[in-house]
Protein backbone atom coordinates (compact mmCIF):
# COMPACT_ATOMS: atom_id res chain seq x y z
CA UNK A 1 0.00 0.00 0.00
CA UNK A 2 1.45 3.25 -1.12
CA UNK A 3 1.52 6.20 1.80
CA UNK A 4 1.64 10.10 1.04
CA UNK A 5 4.75 11.53 -0.78
CA UNK A 6 7.20 11.93 1.97
CA UNK A 7 9.95 13.71 -0.01
CA UNK A 8 9.82 15.16 -3.87
CA UNK A 9 13.35 15.77 -5.82
CA UNK A 10 13.71 17.88 -8.82
CA UNK A 11 17.08 17.24 -10.35
CA UNK A 12 18.47 19.44 -13.72
CA UNK A 13 19.72 17.72 -16.90
CA UNK A 14 23.21 18.37 -17.23
CA UNK A 15 26.35 17.85 -19.95
CA UNK A 16 29.83 16.59 -18.83
CA UNK A 17 33.24 17.89 -20.33
CA UNK A 18 32.32 20.70 -21.94
CA UNK A 19 34.31 19.80 -24.91
CA UNK A 20 38.09 20.22 -23.20
CA UNK A 21 37.15 19.72 -19.55
CA UNK A 22 37.55 16.37 -19.44
CA UNK A 23 35.86 14.77 -16.15
CA UNK A 24 35.84 17.91 -14.63
CA UNK A 25 33.54 20.36 -16.21
CA UNK A 26 29.92 20.02 -16.31
CA UNK A 27 27.24 22.42 -16.43
CA UNK A 28 23.22 22.39 -15.32
CA UNK A 29 20.26 23.36 -17.61
CA UNK A 30 16.57 23.93 -17.39
CA UNK A 31 15.66 20.24 -17.80
CA UNK A 32 14.13 18.91 -14.87
CA UNK A 33 13.55 15.42 -13.89
CA UNK A 34 11.30 15.21 -10.89
CA UNK A 35 11.37 11.96 -8.60
CA UNK A 36 9.01 11.34 -6.01
CA UNK A 37 9.00 8.63 -2.21
CA UNK A 38 6.06 7.50 -0.67
CA UNK A 39 6.29 4.89 2.52
CA UNK A 40 5.38 1.55 0.74
CA UNK A 41 4.94 -2.30 2.01
CA UNK A 42 7.07 -3.72 -0.71
CA UNK A 43 9.21 -1.75 -3.85
CA UNK A 44 7.46 -0.13 -6.39
CA UNK A 45 8.74 2.10 -9.53
CA UNK A 46 6.98 3.78 -12.26
CA UNK A 47 7.25 6.44 -15.19
CA UNK A 48 10.37 4.92 -16.14
CA UNK A 49 10.73 1.92 -18.85
CA UNK A 50 9.56 -1.74 -17.48
CA UNK A 51 13.02 -3.25 -17.46
CA UNK A 52 14.20 -0.49 -14.76
CA UNK A 53 11.09 -1.37 -12.67
CA UNK A 54 13.10 -3.69 -10.11
CA UNK A 55 15.64 -3.45 -7.57
CA UNK A 56 18.14 -2.53 -10.10
CA UNK A 57 16.79 0.53 -10.64
CA UNK A 58 19.65 3.38 -10.36
CA UNK A 59 17.62 5.54 -7.94
CA UNK A 60 16.75 2.62 -5.90
CA UNK A 61 20.31 1.49 -5.42
CA UNK A 62 21.83 4.88 -4.96
CA UNK A 63 19.21 4.88 -2.14
CA UNK A 64 20.23 1.54 -0.61
CA UNK A 65 23.76 2.46 -0.94
CA UNK A 66 24.05 6.16 0.86
CA UNK A 67 21.76 4.50 3.58
CA UNK A 68 24.53 1.81 3.87
CA UNK A 69 27.59 4.40 3.62
CA UNK A 70 25.69 6.29 6.38
CA UNK A 71 24.89 3.37 8.42
CA UNK A 72 20.87 3.58 8.47
CA UNK A 73 18.46 1.20 7.40
CA UNK A 74 16.61 1.52 3.63
CA UNK A 75 12.74 0.59 3.53
CA UNK A 76 10.48 0.27 1.00
CA UNK A 77 9.49 3.03 -1.08
CA UNK A 78 7.06 3.60 -3.93
CA UNK A 79 9.04 5.64 -6.25
CA UNK A 80 7.53 8.13 -9.04
CA UNK A 81 9.63 8.95 -12.08
CA UNK A 82 8.95 12.22 -14.15
CA UNK A 83 11.93 12.61 -16.48
CA UNK A 84 12.08 14.29 -20.03
CA UNK A 85 16.10 13.49 -19.86
CA UNK A 86 16.66 11.02 -22.99
CA UNK A 87 17.87 7.74 -21.83
CA UNK A 88 20.37 7.19 -24.55
CA UNK A 89 23.06 8.62 -22.47
CA UNK A 90 25.20 12.26 -22.35
CA UNK A 91 23.14 14.68 -20.53
CA UNK A 92 23.01 13.37 -17.21
CA UNK A 93 19.97 11.15 -16.88
CA UNK A 94 21.92 8.21 -14.28
CA UNK A 95 23.22 11.15 -12.13
CA UNK A 96 19.83 12.68 -11.57
CA UNK A 97 18.40 9.05 -10.47
CA UNK A 98 22.12 8.85 -8.20
CA UNK A 99 21.39 12.06 -6.63
CA UNK A 100 17.66 11.56 -5.99
CA UNK A 101 18.40 8.34 -4.55
CA UNK A 102 21.29 9.97 -2.51
CA UNK A 103 18.94 12.72 -1.81
CA UNK A 104 16.21 10.33 -0.30
CA UNK A 105 18.32 8.59 2.14
CA UNK A 106 19.98 11.74 3.66
CA UNK A 107 16.63 13.04 4.00
CA UNK A 108 15.89 9.53 6.50
CA UNK A 109 19.41 10.56 7.76
CA UNK A 110 20.35 12.16 11.60
CA UNK A 111 22.06 15.51 9.43
CA UNK A 112 19.28 15.81 6.78
CA UNK A 113 19.84 16.89 3.16
CA UNK A 114 23.35 18.74 2.79
CA UNK A 115 24.46 19.47 -0.57
CA UNK A 116 28.38 18.70 0.20
CA UNK A 117 27.43 15.38 1.51
CA UNK A 118 25.57 14.48 -1.12
CA UNK A 119 28.09 15.49 -3.86
CA UNK A 120 30.31 12.88 -1.74
CA UNK A 121 28.14 9.89 -1.75
CA UNK A 122 26.87 10.94 -5.13
CA UNK A 123 30.69 10.38 -6.15
CA UNK A 124 31.16 7.72 -4.59
CA UNK A 125 28.45 6.00 -6.51
CA UNK A 126 28.54 7.17 -9.72
CA UNK A 127 32.52 7.82 -9.83
CA UNK A 128 33.21 10.87 -11.01
CA UNK A 129 32.06 14.51 -10.46
CA UNK A 130 31.45 16.27 -13.75
CA UNK A 131 27.56 15.55 -14.08
CA UNK A 132 27.07 15.30 -10.42
CA UNK A 133 28.42 18.30 -9.09
CA UNK A 134 26.36 21.01 -11.93
CA UNK A 135 23.05 18.59 -11.16
CA UNK A 136 23.26 19.66 -7.22
CA UNK A 137 24.73 23.20 -7.44
CA UNK A 138 23.90 24.78 -10.77
CA UNK A 139 25.09 26.65 -13.75
CA UNK A 140 28.64 25.78 -14.55
CA UNK A 141 31.28 23.90 -12.58
CA UNK A 142 35.42 22.54 -12.29
CA UNK A 143 35.46 19.72 -9.84
CA UNK A 144 38.16 17.79 -8.65
CA UNK A 145 38.41 15.30 -5.93
CA UNK A 146 41.30 15.19 -2.89
CA UNK A 147 41.36 12.86 -0.31
CA UNK A 148 38.33 11.32 -0.89
CA UNK A 149 36.18 14.70 -0.73
CA UNK A 150 34.96 16.64 -4.03
CA UNK A 151 35.89 20.01 -4.26
CA UNK A 152 33.53 21.58 -6.75
CA UNK A 153 33.92 25.51 -8.01
CA UNK A 154 31.12 27.19 -9.50
CA UNK A 155 31.45 29.57 -12.48
CA UNK A 156 28.23 31.99 -13.79
CA UNK A 157 27.53 31.93 -17.59
CA UNK A 158 26.94 34.98 -19.26
CA UNK A 159 23.79 35.61 -20.74
CA UNK A 160 23.12 35.07 -24.74
CA UNK A 161 24.57 31.69 -25.39
CA UNK A 162 22.25 29.22 -26.27
CA UNK A 163 22.79 25.78 -25.74
CA UNK A 164 21.29 22.54 -28.83
CA UNK A 165 20.68 19.14 -27.33
CA UNK A 166 21.33 16.81 -29.77
CA UNK A 167 20.34 12.71 -28.50
CA UNK A 168 20.54 10.72 -31.62
CA UNK A 169 17.63 7.11 -31.17
CA UNK A 170 21.02 4.82 -29.99
CA UNK A 171 23.29 4.83 -27.18
CA UNK A 172 27.21 4.49 -26.38
CA UNK A 173 27.64 2.46 -23.33
CA UNK A 174 29.63 4.46 -20.85
CA UNK A 175 32.15 1.65 -20.37
CA UNK A 176 32.90 1.44 -24.35
CA UNK A 177 33.39 5.34 -24.44
CA UNK A 178 35.88 4.71 -21.87
CA UNK A 179 37.71 1.64 -22.68
CA UNK A 180 38.24 3.47 -26.85
CA UNK A 181 40.59 6.29 -25.10
CA UNK A 182 44.20 5.77 -24.44
CA UNK A 183 45.46 5.15 -21.43
CA UNK A 184 48.59 7.30 -21.79
CA UNK A 185 49.17 10.73 -23.79
CA UNK A 186 51.98 12.85 -24.68
CA UNK A 187 52.97 15.68 -22.61
CA UNK A 188 52.05 18.17 -25.72
CA UNK A 189 48.28 17.30 -25.66
CA UNK A 190 48.20 17.61 -22.29
CA UNK A 191 49.95 21.34 -21.82
CA UNK A 192 46.79 21.76 -24.81
CA UNK A 193 44.00 21.01 -22.88
CA UNK A 194 45.03 22.57 -19.96
CA UNK A 195 45.54 25.80 -21.56
CA UNK A 196 41.71 25.54 -23.45
CA UNK A 197 39.98 24.61 -19.96
CA UNK A 198 40.66 28.06 -18.44
CA UNK A 199 40.17 29.38 -21.72
CA UNK A 200 36.66 28.00 -22.30
CA UNK A 201 35.53 28.68 -18.70
CA UNK A 202 36.70 32.43 -19.41
CA UNK A 203 34.60 32.48 -22.53
CA UNK A 204 31.18 30.73 -21.25
CA UNK A 205 32.02 33.24 -18.31
CA UNK A 206 32.68 36.71 -20.05
CA UNK A 207 30.23 35.56 -23.04
CA UNK A 208 32.94 35.37 -25.65
CA UNK A 209 31.96 32.95 -28.34
CA UNK A 210 34.93 33.77 -30.66
CA UNK A 211 36.96 32.67 -27.98
CA UNK A 212 34.84 29.92 -27.18
CA UNK A 213 35.37 29.08 -30.98
CA UNK A 214 38.68 29.21 -31.10
CA UNK A 215 39.77 27.14 -27.81
CA UNK A 216 37.09 24.58 -27.97
CA UNK A 217 38.87 22.00 -29.63
CA UNK A 218 39.62 18.91 -27.83
CA UNK A 219 42.44 16.09 -28.44
CA UNK A 220 41.65 13.99 -25.16
CA UNK A 221 38.40 11.74 -25.90
CA UNK A 222 36.45 13.59 -28.42
CA UNK A 223 38.79 11.96 -31.43
CA UNK A 224 38.45 8.69 -29.93
CA UNK A 225 35.07 8.66 -28.95
CA UNK A 226 33.27 10.59 -31.91
CA UNK A 227 34.21 6.65 -33.56
CA UNK A 228 31.46 5.36 -31.18
CA UNK A 229 28.90 7.50 -32.80
CA UNK A 230 27.95 7.12 -36.72
CA UNK A 231 26.00 10.39 -36.91
CA UNK A 232 29.15 12.90 -35.45
CA UNK A 233 30.39 14.33 -38.48
CA UNK A 234 27.23 15.20 -40.61
CA UNK A 235 26.04 16.80 -37.47
CA UNK A 236 28.88 18.77 -36.51
CA UNK A 237 28.96 19.96 -40.05
CA UNK A 238 25.27 20.91 -40.17
CA UNK A 239 25.74 22.86 -36.29
CA UNK A 240 28.79 25.24 -37.90
CA UNK A 241 27.30 25.53 -40.79
CA UNK A 242 24.81 27.38 -38.71
CA UNK A 243 27.70 29.31 -37.08
CA UNK A 244 27.41 27.35 -33.66
CA UNK A 245 30.54 28.76 -31.85
CA UNK A 246 31.63 25.59 -31.13
CA UNK A 247 30.15 21.66 -31.36
CA UNK A 248 31.09 18.97 -28.10
CA UNK A 249 30.07 15.56 -27.88
CA UNK A 250 27.81 15.39 -24.22
CA UNK A 251 29.56 13.11 -21.48
CA UNK A 252 30.73 9.90 -23.17
CA UNK A 253 27.37 10.36 -26.25
CA UNK A 254 25.80 9.48 -27.91
CA UNK A 255 24.31 13.00 -26.78
CA UNK A 256 26.08 15.90 -28.51
CA UNK A 257 25.88 19.92 -28.03
CA UNK A 258 26.01 22.77 -29.80
CA UNK A 259 26.80 26.12 -28.36
CA UNK A 260 24.97 29.13 -30.21
CA UNK A 261 25.57 33.09 -29.65
CA UNK A 262 22.23 33.70 -29.69
CA UNK A 263 18.83 32.05 -30.18
CA UNK A 264 18.78 32.95 -34.22
CA UNK A 265 21.77 30.63 -34.42
CA UNK A 266 20.41 28.06 -32.21
CA UNK A 267 17.47 27.59 -34.62
CA UNK A 268 19.37 27.34 -37.36
CA UNK A 269 21.56 24.31 -36.17
CA UNK A 270 17.75 22.58 -34.89
CA UNK A 271 16.71 22.64 -38.72
CA UNK A 272 20.14 21.70 -40.28
CA UNK A 273 20.27 19.01 -37.67
CA UNK A 274 17.18 17.69 -38.92
CA UNK A 275 17.75 17.29 -42.69
CA UNK A 276 20.72 15.04 -41.33
CA UNK A 277 18.13 12.49 -39.68
CA UNK A 278 14.47 13.33 -38.62
CA UNK A 279 14.37 10.97 -35.46
CA UNK A 280 17.12 12.73 -33.52
CA UNK A 281 15.65 14.24 -29.49
CA UNK A 282 16.59 17.61 -30.19
CA UNK A 283 16.08 20.68 -27.54
CA UNK A 284 17.42 24.34 -27.00
CA UNK A 285 18.27 24.30 -23.63
CA UNK A 286 19.93 27.68 -21.40
CA UNK A 287 21.84 26.82 -18.53
CA UNK A 288 20.71 26.40 -14.82
CA UNK A 289 21.67 28.46 -11.99
CA UNK A 290 19.19 26.41 -10.02
CA UNK A 291 21.27 22.38 -8.68
CA UNK A 292 19.00 20.15 -7.05
CA UNK A 293 15.84 21.23 -5.19
CA UNK A 294 14.14 18.97 -2.42
CA UNK A 295 10.55 19.28 -1.23
CA UNK A 296 10.00 17.49 2.40
CA UNK A 297 6.50 16.12 3.90
CA UNK A 298 6.22 19.25 6.19
CA UNK A 299 6.61 21.35 2.88
CA UNK A 300 10.39 22.63 3.77
CA UNK A 301 12.15 23.71 0.34
CA UNK A 302 15.89 23.21 0.35
CA UNK A 303 17.85 23.92 -2.73
CA UNK A 304 20.69 25.96 -3.83
CA UNK A 305 21.31 28.12 -6.96
CA UNK A 306 24.28 29.85 -8.11
CA UNK A 307 23.25 32.79 -6.17
CA UNK A 308 23.22 31.75 -2.89
CA UNK A 309 26.38 29.77 -2.93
Amino acid sequence: MQKDIILSVSVPATSANVGVGFDCLGLAFNLRALFQFREADTLEIAGCPLRFQNDDNLVWQAYTQACDKLGSDPTPKHISIDSPIPFSGGLGSSSACVIAGVACALSESHGGWDPERALDLACRIEGHPDNVAPAIYGGLTSSFVEGGHTVCSRIKIARGFSFVAIAPPYSVQTEDARHIMPTEIPLETAVWQMGRVVAVTTALETGNAGLLATACVDKLHEPYRKKLIPDYEALREAALMARASTFVISGSGAAMIAVCDSPVVAQAVVENAQKVRNDLWIRILNPSLAGTSITCDDGTIHHNTFDEI
